[in-house]
């Protein structure tokens, strides 16, 4: 598969509300995910003084000696330090993926004071002690999911649905952000090494904000991959398996990877913002004759994080 240089589309929401949505925007946005599955997002109204901040308290965190980082290890919440090598797509269908990924990671998800019954991964976060860091997640995190929910209403208005009840399930959302840390990997690594192997995101909708080192590649169509380097003020903004189902296919749950051979680290911190996990996923009405059969968020998940993280393989 050749790589190529395409664009992915830039769509401008400003000054739209939760509630209403110019026309025109409604067809941008349902050409870019019709079509590439990826979009940059710009004018979302998250300050660049925040975004900073929480590139500065990742960097932070990253920087600790292995022994602190590992006092918030990973705990069977999926919350913590993800340390590297511990993490391999084997569930991937677009490479046989045998090698870790080369990434390490701070898991932090919706904040719950104790574990609910019957609600998977729910329970409060770890937290390292570094001056701001949970404050500044936190806020960060607010934030993002108020602009998730604007996406996420966006994304079926765009479809044409009428029938918006669905909304209901991201009121109390599964929410993770992830403080990635990508080493350099040496140009001379076997191509099957990669800082993130080749997946389909399997919540909603990733919200991703990026350093200038570059890496990410999307994969279109047609099988070539492209990158999709750091547009100031803008997030990168892709469709995961879950929303694609919920859109009986419409919208794209599109390929991508992340190959860091520049020689120098790279950060990245995704925000994934998905339905209560005990929702039941299906394609809406109003999408055609449904293509997937329901199934159940919590159950999809269980199955996801058994296959790729050592942690969840012990439970």
């Amino acid at each position: 598969m050749k790589h190529q240089r395409i664009n992915i589309p830039k769509i401008d929401i400003s000054g739209v509300d939760r509630n209403a949505f110019p026309k025109t925007l409604l067809e941008e946005f349902y050409h870019a995910y019709n079509t590439y599955g990826f979009g940059y997002i710009v004018n979302h109204g998250i300050e660049k003084d925040l975004i900073d901040q929480v590139f500065q308290v990742s960097k932070t965190f990253h920087s600790l000696p292995l022994s602190e980082k590992m006092k918030v290890a990973l705990d069977d919440n999926h919350r913590g330090y993800i340390a590297i090598n511990t993490s391999t797509d084997v569930n991937s269908k677009l490479a046989e993926v045998k090698k870790p990924n080369q990434s390490a990671s701070f898991m932090m998800m919706r904040e719950d004071k104790a574990q609910i019954a019957d609600v998977y991964l729910s329970g409060p976060n770890q937290w390292p002690e570094i001056a701001g860091f949970r404050e500044t997640l936190e806020k960060y995190t607010l934030q993002m999911t108020s602009l998730g929910k604007k996406l996420m209403r966006l994304a079926l208005m765009s479809v044409g649905l009428e029938d918006l009840s669905i909304l209901n399930s991201f009121e109390t959302p599964t929410i993770w952000l992830r403080l990635l840390h990508y080493p350099p990997i040496p140009k001379s690594s076997p191509n099957d090494l990669y800082g993130s192997a080749p997946h389909t995101d399997f919540g909603c909708l990733t919200i991703l904000t990026q350093d200038d080192i570059g890496g990410l590649q999307v994969q279109t169509k047609n099988g070539d991959w492209i990158d999709v380097p750091k547009v100031e003020g803008s997030f990168v903004v892709n469709v995961g398996d879950m929303l694609n189902r919920l859109t009986n296919g419409i919208l794209r749950s599109t390929p991508h990877r992340v190959i860091n051979k520049s020689g120098k680290e790279r950060f990245s911190c995704p925000f994934f913002f998905d339905p209560h996990v005990n929702t039941n996923i299906q394609p809406l009405k109003g999408t055609g004759k449904p293509k997937f059969p329901p199934i159940n968020f919590s159950e999809f998940l269980q199955g996801e994080l058994k296959a790729s993280y050592e942690k969840h393989k012990e439970l």
